[in-house]
């Protein structure tokens, strides 16, 4: 594995902080209506607490754009960071560097945690500006990033920092990197990849990456209508990249000379129009009528994906097999994904999923805690899958050589 530092190569103790956190948490008239990413980064803050660090929180919310925006303040997270540690004090400071904050951060004392403003009021955040960097490395002695959420961006307090301070990888980012390097870095094989979501050429990196990577790929969604296309089969209505036929061709050829077996819808469920409890049929794959759409994948397809994951030791699942948001077209992802779940609880398989709908869909097939771990991550989850370097974790590994 890739090396870098972890809060258990540092001593902390008495010394300034500087942790990079992602509180970019929902907000309706002032109150956080899901406190997840919050409660991820505790264990991080717990250990810093037992070390006597002096805990200075870094984060951003929304988009500024370089501009002091009183809506998209932090302060009310900083409450909910307060209730999520039940009761403790949670300091805020106005800004995020300057005088005022490197007078506070003097004031504090052991175990004190103290949250500054928006990182993103200032333009220099998003550009990577070295100067803003050095502003933010004269309030600390060490820097942990533990936001895996932004690392696939280079700014100021994700990148241009490592450079500056000793720096160590958090608790959730230490975690989030140890599941990816087991599940594509060095997996135990077979490995097998499920792939859903509405475009082609939204995934396109990713398939690409994936095809020399895992043993089995299975398309879902409305990915799957390209390619079934692209081989010539008429799909009627259904959700189509018509102008990617020739990539997915190109993708199927890619496989074939990477010994890895692409799994395709084999039947579909469809139905003249996407909404709840419209009347639907199951037909093979290849007999799609001409007025209708095909809305998720058949309960043989399921099955077949099943007996498949079965044989494997590792799976990477990013989007659903159909529109799970609409009943009765949850069926394929919830059947797959309770099968899935299964084998995890039972030792065989290994499961690291993640991406926007991925985490949706997990949850409402009800076993988002019984995989191996559920990435949040979203851009950040996306980009490592298609094989890219990411830039915040780029800087730790710099800082541990």
């Amino acid at each position: 594995m890739t090396q870098f530092q972890t809060i258990d190569d540092l001593q902390l103790s008495g010394k300034r902080t500087l942790v990079r956190v992602d509180f970019n948490v929902p907000i309706r008239d002032g109150k956080i209506t899901d406190n997840s990413r919050i409660v991820r980064v505790l264990p991080t803050i717990r250990d810093l607490k037992a070390q006597g660090a002096k805990i200075i929180l870094m984060a951003h919310f929304g988009r500024p754009k370089g501009k002091a925006v009183p809506e998209m303040s932090l302060a009310p997270v900083a409450q909910g960071l307060s209730d999520a540690l039940g009761g403790e004090e949670i300091a805020f400071a106005k800004d995020c560097i300057g005088a005022d904050v490197l007078a506070q951060v003097d004031a504090m004392k052991n175990g004190d945690i103290l949250m500054l403003e928006n990182l993103r009021f200032h333009a220099g955040e998003e550009a990577n500006d070295a100067t803003f960097a050095q502003e933010l490395a004269k309030i600390g002695d060490v820097y942990i990033n533990d936001a895996f959420s932004a690392a696939h961006r280079a700014h100021a307090s994700t990148e241009g920092l490592a450079k500056l301070l000793p720096a160590a990888a958090g608790r959730l980012m230490q975690t989030e990197l140890e599941h990816l390097t087991q599940a594509l870095g060095q997996p135990k094989r077979p490995v097998a990849a499920l792939v859903g979501g509405a475009k082609v050429s939204t995934k396109l990196e990713l398939l690409s990456n994936l095809v020399s990577k895992v043993d089995v790929l299975v398309i879902g969604g409305g990915m799957a209508n390209t390619f079934l296309n692209a081989q010539g089969i008429e799909i009627g209505r259904s959700l189509c990249e018509h102008e990617m036929a020739e990539t997915a061709r190109e993708i199927l050829k890619e496989a074939e000379a990477q010994n890895c077996k692409v799994m395709l819808p084999s039947d579909v469920v469809v139905a003249e129009t996407l909404a709840a409890n419209v009347p639907t049929s199951t037909v093979e794959a290849s007999e799609v009528p001409e007025n209708q759409m095909i809305l998720d994948a058949g309960e043989k397809t399921a099955g077949e994906i099943i007996v498949e994951l079965k044989k494997c030791k590792t799976l990477v699942w990013n989007g659903p097999l159909g529109c799970f948001e609409t009943e009765p077209f949850d069926a394929a992802t919830n059947s797959v994904a309770q099968a899935a779940a299964g084998l995890t609880v039972s030792g065989e398989l290994l499961t690291v999923a993640g991406g926007g709908d991925t985490v949706a869909a997990l949850i409402h097939a009800g076993v988002n805690d019984d995989f191996s771990y559920i990435s949040t991550a979203g851009g950040a989850f996306l980009e490592w899958l298609e094989g890219k370097a990411l830039p915040g974790v780029k800087a730790l590994e710099k800082a541990a050589q």
